[in-house]
């Protein structure tokens, strides 16, 4: 699924991201909560697929997210797995209440990096972090999780804001890095990257293909 036509693009980087889980674990509450900096109070299960998007600063970079918020009911499977594909980031998303969303947690995983990208850069979110007192699944639980299957990982809570942010822009501050250190190339069909800007792009060129022929001497 390529980039939707948002108009003209003042941002060096588009980023597709995807947000991935079972129903129920607050996926959409989490986009909201970054792009409109509120909960989302009437929240419902999804039905196929949303949309949202937002420019970001991340390490001095202008960055457009373009996220997928995808329905975690298993009826709806067949539909947003057509949307991983050429995803360069995921929030992968769990319930902190709920085992049964954390044990599914496997299946979702081996589908972003199967269907998306072996290289998809994924961080782990442990949501509801308000209900603490009701959590099924500790901490250690989950950061041994992620750290067996190489994920970032946060907790977090739609409904405070708490750590919403900062696991969007952990995301994409990752993914920059390894555009910059070479292991992600943007200009590579289905790597979720584009430039938003074609002048960065040029820069970005090995110094041999900029370079200028001799002037001849005037001695």
């Amino acid at each position: 699924m390529g980039f939707p036509d948002l108009g003209s693009i003042c941002s060096d980087f588009l980023f597709k991201f995807l947000v991935i889980g079972s129903a129920g674990t607050g996926k959409s509450c989490l986009l909201h909560q970054f792009i409109e900096n509120k909960f989302k109070q009437d929240s419902n299960h999804t039905i196929g697929v949303e949309f949202g998007s937002r420019v970001v600063n991340v390490g001095g970079k202008t960055v457009k997210l373009q996220i997928w918020d995808t329905a975690g009911q298993e009826r709806f499977r067949s539909v947003t797995r057509s949307y991983y594909r050429g995803a360069a980031g995921a929030l992968l998303v769990y319930d902190i209440t709920s085992r049964e969303t954390y044990n599914s947690l496997a299946a979702w995983l081996t589908d972003a990096r199967t269907l998306a990208s072996p290289n998809i850069v994924v961080i782990l979110c442990g949501n509801k972090k308000d209900l603490d007192p009701e959590r099924e699944v500790t901490f250690l639980e989950a950061s041994r999780f992620a750290q067996e299957n190489e994920l970032m990982f946060l907790e977090t809570s739609a409904l405070t804001g708490e750590n919403v942010e900062e696991a969007f822009l952990k995301c994409a501050r990752t993914i920059l890095n390894k555009i910059d250190s070479g292991e992600l190339d943007p200009e590579r069909m289905g790597s979720g990257i584009q430039y938003g800007d074609a002048s960065l792009r040029q820069l970005r060129q090995p110094r041999s293909a900029q370079a200028v022929a001799p002037q001849p001497c005037g001695c």
